[in-house]
């Protein structure tokens, strides 16, 4: 029986949540629902691409990906079930699914009617999670579709002498999370000395994990991931170094 995962931005307060589930059980009682997070900033598809490209792979293939955020979108945006990965998506088609992965879906189709709804979590999502994760062939429950829509991601910058990226996501505790992976760092970094700036500050160390700095020290780690993270132990690295999303991070190789 395949999991079903949900993402939305509508936190826990309303009765929104709850209600998506109910949907989803009243046509599948025994479908087992797993909540990724509903504290997506609202509107935000860049966040909620982050979370949903750090953690989907960690569930098997297979698995239904319920996302609302932003569900609904902008004018002339229609919904959407798309395989990716061996797994399947089901939202709005206003981006965010292009931003989990760097690969074209394997198959997409479009769903729901041709006009929108005030709820479509509940009204063409859970259904359509519910009857797939009951076997369902997804052919049946769309239409085909070539494309979604895409939106590029912001990219590093790399040379013999340079890496240059930026903060992606300021987490819960404050840690600047850049788009920096260690492949390429490893690649360049070879047998040179480094230098890592951001804002105002200089650093010539890579720590293997965060209680290798001192409390109220600051660390550079790369997380599990696989990606460059600046944080202070035990404290607010966001505040603290007055550094947010996009802000530039390079390392230098000497």
């Amino acid at each position: 029986m395949a999991i079903i995962t949900l993402l939305t931005d509508a936190g826990e307060s309303d009765h929104y949540v709850a209600a998506i589930r109910a949907r989803i059980l009243s046509l599948h009682p025994t479908a087992k629902i797993v909540d990724i997070s509903h504290q997506i900033r609202l509107f935000d598809i860049g966040h909620g691409a982050y979370v949903l490209r750090s953690v989907f792979r960690e569930f098997p293939k297979g698995t239904i990906h319920l996302v609302g955020v932003d569900s609904a979108g902008n004018r002339g945006d229609g919904y959407i079930l798309a395989k990716l990965e061996g797994h399947f998506f089901v939202g709005s088609d206003n981006g965010l699914f292009s931003l989990v992965s760097d690969q074209l879906p394997e198959q997409l189709w479009q769903i729901g009617g041709d006009n929108p709804v005030t709820f479509p979590e509940k009204q063409f999502f859970a259904p359509v999670a519910a009857q797939l994760a009951a076997g369902a062939d997804p052919e049946t429950l769309g239409k085909p579709l070539q494309e979604m829509k895409r939106f590029i991601d912001r990219q590093v910058k790399a040379t013999r002498k340079q890496i240059t990226g930026h903060v992606i996501r300021v987490d819960h505790f404050g840690n600047l999370i850049t788009n920096i992976p260690k492949q390429a760092f490893d690649i360049l970094s070879k047998d040179k000395n480094y230098t890592i700036q951001f804002g105002g500050e200089k650093f010539r160390r890579i720590h293997a994990s965060y209680t290798q700095a001192e409390q109220g020290e600051c660390f550079l780690v790369f997380n599990d991931l696989q990606f460059l993270e600046i944080g202070i132990y035990k404290g607010n690295a966001s505040e603290l170094l007055g550094l947010g999303y996009d802000s530039i991070v390079n390392i230098i190789f000497e």
